[in-house]
C-alpha cells in the first residue's frame, strides 16, 4: 500500500471529492463521448504541440461572493418569506507575457437582496444598497445561496468583455475559474475547474489521467450535460505524486469544432503550467494559480467588513419595522 498527503491545506477540503486517495468518488450520469481526438482505445497522455508557446496576453477572470445576512419578511397577508443579502465582487488580471507584466484591468462589486417575496424591494442598509433579485417559487433558505450565482456570472462576463475592450490584442486567452456554465459564447475561452466532484471517464481510461506527468494532458473528450462541452484533464507541475495531484479539468464551448477545441487543449498545456502556484506560497497549490489568488484576496477585501454590513443591515430592518 503506498499513501500521499494531499498537498491543499485541509481547510479548503481536497482537491478532489473522493474518499479512498484514488480520485472523484461520485460517478457521474452524463453522456460521455471519448472518441472525439483520438478512439478510446488509442488514449494516451498527451503533451504540449511542438514550438507551442503561451499567447502574449492571457485575461484570467474570477469571482467571489458572501453570505452578509439571512432575513425574513413579514407579508401583509400574514406569510412570510426567507431572504439573504449578499455581496459579490468580480474582476479580471491582464497578464502580458511578452512584457512581464500583469495588472488589475477591472473590478466591481454588486449587493444583491435574494428572496420570493413579492413586496420586497430594493434595501438601504447605510451607505450600501441591497439591489433586489426576485426568485421565483417558494424560495427556501437553503436554495438562496445559489442565487447568487447568476447575478456574479453576469457580472463576470461583464467586466471580461470591458477589459478585453480596452486591452485585446485579437489573440489573447481567456482563463474563466471555474467551469464556463452560460460564458460559453465568450471567444477564445476556456473554463478552469481545479476541484474533481465527478468521475467522468470510465475506470480504463481514467488511468490515462493518474498517468499524466506534469504539462501533459489526455485527449479532449465531451460531456453531454446541461452545460457540456469539450472537456480534458491536464496536470500541473508542482504536484505531490498522489494519483490526483495537480490535475484539473479544462473545458471550452460546445459550439467549437472538434479541432478548435484541440487547438485550445494545446494552447492550455502550453499556458496553465506557467500560472501554477508553489506549496510554501498557496495552501491550494499548484491548482490555485497565482494570478487568481492575489485577485481573490484583492476581492474579498473590496466586499467590505462583514461585521459592518451585518450591523447595517440589521439597524435598516430594524427601522422598517
Amino acid at each position: 500500500m503506498r499513501m500521499y498527503v494531499d498537498a491543499w491545506d485541509p481547510s479548503y477540503g481536497s482537491s478532489f471529492e473522493g474518499g479512498d486517495g484514488e480520485g472523484p468518488a461520485s460517478p457521474s450520469s452524463a453522456q460521455v463521448d471519448t472518441d472525439v481526438e483520438v478512439p478510446a482505445a488509442e488514449w494516451a497522455p498527451v503533451g504540449a504541440p511542438v514550438g507551442a508557446r503561451p499567447p502574449d496576453v492571457v485575461f484570467l477572470v474570477d469571482g467571489v461572493r458572501r453570505n452578509d445576512a439571512g432575513l425574513w419578511t413579514a407579508e401583509e397577508d400574514g406569510t412570510s418569506y426567507p431572504g439573504l443579502a449578499a455581496s459579490y465582487a468580480a474582476g479580471v488580471v491582464r497578464c502580458d507575457l511578452a512584457r512581464g507584466v500583469a495588472e488589475l484591468v477591472g473590478a466591481r462589486v454588486g449587493r444583491g437582496l435574494f428572496t420570493a417575496s413579492p413586496t420586497a424591494g430594493d434595501l438601504q442598509a447605510g451607505t450600501v444598497r441591497y439591489e433586489i433579485h426576485r426568485i421565483n417559487g417558494s424560495g427556501e433558505a437553503s436554495k438562496l445561496p445559489a442565487a447568487v450565482q447568476g447575478p456574479l456570472t453576469a457580472l463576470e462576463i461583464e467586466i471580461s468583455s470591458a477589459a478585453r475592450d480596452g486591452g485585446s490584442d485579437g489573440a489573447d486567452l481567456l482563463i474563466v475559474d471555474g467551469p464556463l456554465r452560460n460564458r460559453r459564447q465568450l471567444p477564445r475561452t476556456i473554463g478552469y475547474v481545479k476541484t474533481q466532484q465527478k468521475q467522468y471517464l470510465p475506470a480504463a481510461l481514467t488511468t490515462v489521467v493518474t498517468a499524466l506527468r506534469p504539462g501533459q494532458r489526455t485527449p479532449v473528450f465531451h460531456l453531454g450535460t446541461v452545460w457540456g462541452g469539450w472537456s480534458w484533464y491536464l496536470r500541473l507541475p508542482g504536484a505531490t505524486g498522489a494519483p490526483w495531484s495537480g490535475i484539473v479539468r479544462v473545458e471550452c464551448s460546445p459550439e467549437l469544432s472538434v479541432d478548435q477545441a484541440v487547438e485550445l487543449a494545446g494552447l492550455s498545456s502550453a499556458t496553465l503550467p506557467r500560472f501554477a502556484s508553489a506549496s510554501y506560497k498557496d495552501p491550494r497549490a499548484p491548482q490555485n494559480l497565482v494570478p487568481i489568488a492575489g485577485l481573490e484576496r484583492r476581492l474579498r477585501g473590496m466586499l467590505g467588513d462583514a461585521r459592518v454590513l451585518h450591523r447595517a443591515l440589521t439597524l435598516a430592518t430594524a427601522r422598517s419595522r
